[in-house]
């Protein structure tokens, strides 16, 4: 059964030319444009952002979109038209321009931006705030960081994680702020904002079934 859910007084709004899957669940302000397609087990959840998916673009099974809000700073999921997201893919808070591509499994986090017909590939992650250039191919399990941004593979994990402090990573996906040696203490501070911000879920309302 497909659930909408209102959610922070929005409800989710779907063209009557998209599809939307019986397995499905839009969260909040999510606006679905003109012949998109949403397929099975995706979850497309506004939280305290918003999620706009563009015209003909494509949410394939089990991908997951997440509007947040970090401290004052809006982080909507901003889906061009003509975007194919992969099955399994993670996006949040970020935006894809138009005609690109996010493969299976890729990730791509808080206030990065996707190019115009840039490739992220299967299993890559492009990191928070990080830009990619119109055209750009980040390979297989990459990971994608900067701007002007730098592609790290997975045993480079002195490089990758000095830049990731340099990227302030926490505070644009938390709104944490300071330097935090002690993984611990970060952790607890992220899971308790998310746990006060995911609070507003008690209020939500699911909206009448659609078969």
């Amino acid at each position: 059964m497909l659930l909408l859910i209102r959610h922070r007084d929005h409800e989710p709004i779907v063209n009557p030319t998209a599809y939307v899957s019986p397995t499905s669940t839009l969260v909040g302000k999510v606006l679905v444009g003109p012949h998109g397609r949403i397929l099975f087990g995706a979850i497309v959840t506004a939280e305290t952002s918003m999620v706009e998916i563009g015209e003909y673009a494509i949410i394939s099974e089990n991908a997951v979109l997440r509007g947040n809000r970090s401290a004052d700073t809006d982080q909507p999921v901003l889906i061009g038209d003509h975007v194919f997201i992969g099955p399994h893919a993670t996006l949040l808070g970020c935006a894809v321009a138009p005609c690109s591509y996010i493969a299976t499994g890729a990730t791509v986090l808080q206030g990065a931006k996707i190019g115009s017909g840039a490739v992220i590939a299967v299993g890559a992650l492009v990191h928070a705030n990080t830009v990619i250039p119109d055209g750009y191919f980040v390979p297989p399990y990459a990971v994608a960081i900067g701007d002007p941004v730098q592609l790290y593979s997975p045993n480079q994990k002195e490089e990758m994680a000095e830049a990731i402090r340099r990227l302030g990573f926490a505070r644009t996906a938390f709104g944490i702020e300071g330097p935090f040696h002690d993984r611990k203490a970060l952790y607890k501070s992220a899971t308790e904002i998310r746990s006060q911000e995911y609070a507003s879920h008690f209020q939500d309302i699911i909206l009448d079934p659609v078969d």
